[in-house]
């Protein structure tokens, strides 16, 4: 498959910001752990992992997509060295990454103990199985092949939404007041953000595996998809956990000591 010179560095391009942008925003989940609540500081650490894994593997991709393709000799296009470029990468990071994801939303909420391993098991379970069911269609060129996992992968990934839209709202009642639309947003950039993977994989489909429109829409979606899912939805749980302690301090009453005259020794 061939690509054009705009097509070949539009993706290069999106690959290397991303990797500047999981990078950062790893520094920053790290560095900001202390400025937040112990509670709250183990999703920051998750959010913080999420991205370095994620800047890992987009500098793994990049280098596989220069490695599958060169420029030409009169220089007008990118044609295909031999080596195949390897998107597996992205199933290897999904795997670890979005299981994570909903680790540091459950843990931002501060549930009790016993709820929040029920909401773990049913949404890392279900997103786990997601991305396993994904895959083969992924690496298949077959049309038929590819819409049979997308659409046994769309039966966990509709099971995560329903639990963040019907079981997870009924956390929100104990969540403090100032920080109950923050959570809310949060269920909705997992909306928003998660449909750009089952459309760019629905485009390549429709376009065919060989098409190079379809596959440079592929690649910019999920990699748009990729940072705002990571490093965006790491800044609003940062967010979350910032803005519940400091409320949680400011209702706490200050403990002076009570002054009994001098002590003498």
């Amino acid at each position: 498959m061939e690509l054009s010179v705009p097509q070949f560095d539009v993706v290069s391009n999106l690959f290397s910001f991303t990797i500047a942008t999981m990078g950062a925003a790893a520094l920053f989940f790290f560095l900001s752990r202390p400025y937040v609540g112990h509670k709250y500081r183990p999703a920051l650490m998750v959010s913080g992992l999420v991205v370095a894994i994620a800047c890992y593997h987009y500098y793994r991709i990049y280098e596989s997509w220069h490695g599958a393709y060169r420029l030409n000799e009169s220089g007008t296009a990118y044609v295909p060295t031999g080596a195949a470029f390897n998107d597996a990468y992205r199933y290897a990071d999904w795997i670890l990454t979005v299981p994570l994801l909903m680790v540091e939303l459950i843990a931002v909420l501060a549930l009790p103990r016993g709820e929040a391993r029920s909401l773990l098991v049913k949404l890392v379970t279900a997103s786990a199985l997601m991305i396993g069911l994904g895959y083969p269609g992924e690496i298949s060129s077959d049309t038929g092949t590819r819409w049979l996992w997308w659409g046994l992968s769309m039966v966990p990934f509709l099971y995560i939404l329903y639990v963040l839209f019907t079981e997870l709202t009924r956390s929100l009642e104990r969540q403090p007041q100032a920080v109950r639309g923050l959570v809310s947003a949060a269920r909705l950039v997992v909306l928003l953000t998660w449909s750009f993977y089952p459309i760019a994989y629905a485009i390549l489909t429709v376009t065919g595996t060989k098409n190079p429109i379809g596959q440079v829409a592929l690649q910019m979606g999920y990699t748009i998809a990729d940072i705002t899912a990571k490093a965006g939805f790491g800044l609003l749980i940062y967010f979350i956990a910032k803005l519940k302690s400091d409320t949680e301090a400011e209702s706490e009453p200050l403990a002076r000591p009570v002054s009994t005259g001098p002590a003498f020794a």
